[in-house]
């Protein structure tokens, strides 16, 4: 849960319609996903302070360890945003998974959304063989999606 959080950015209202994000960060967060199904899984994707660019996949423990609900652990939480800030990095990405339902925030995912700056992935893993992945703005509990642009690093210059 991200209701107080340390060296929380200011909302400059860069809210961009699009998240773009490289192939093998998304295939990191559905294997997490997946991994830990049926919890909800749940981490964060920082990078370069201001640049709102998603570069280095940090997976985290769902300390709730639910179905319905996740919640960062507050150690692991302090440890990861400590690392964060002392690499010049923010949370570009918060993302989680949801188990049974759309990848579409709950109305507890938009009260705790802490960060209106973030990108907020979410992934359903409800169906077996597939998953349904979509990006949202969060800012003061008003929810609007955005389009996901997945790029491969690789090939995509």
């Amino acid at each position: 849960m991200c209701t107080a959080t340390p060296g929380r950015p200011k909302y400059f209202g860069n809210v961009n319609a699009v998240l773009t994000i490289d192939k093998a960060i998304i295939d990191a967060i559905v294997a997490h996903a997946r991994r830990d199904h049926p919890d909800e899984a749940c981490g964060v994707v920082a990078g370069p302070i201001g640049s709102d660019v998603p570069s280095r996949h940090i997976a985290m423990d769902n300390a709730a360890r639910s179905m319905t609900f996740y919640e960062f652990d507050s150690m692991e939480y302090l440890r990861v945003w400590r690392e964060m800030d002392d690499r010049d990095e923010e949370a570009v990405v918060i993302y989680h998974s949801h188990t049974a339902t759309e990848a579409y925030p709950s109305r507890t995912d938009a009260d705790i959304a802490g960060w209106p700056d973030a990108h907020y992935l979410l992934v359903s893993t409800r169906e077996p063989d597939a998953e349904e992945i979509r990006s949202f703005r969060i800012v003061d509990g008003v929810v609007t999606e955005e389009k996901v642009n997945i790029v491969d690093a690789t090939v995509d210059a």
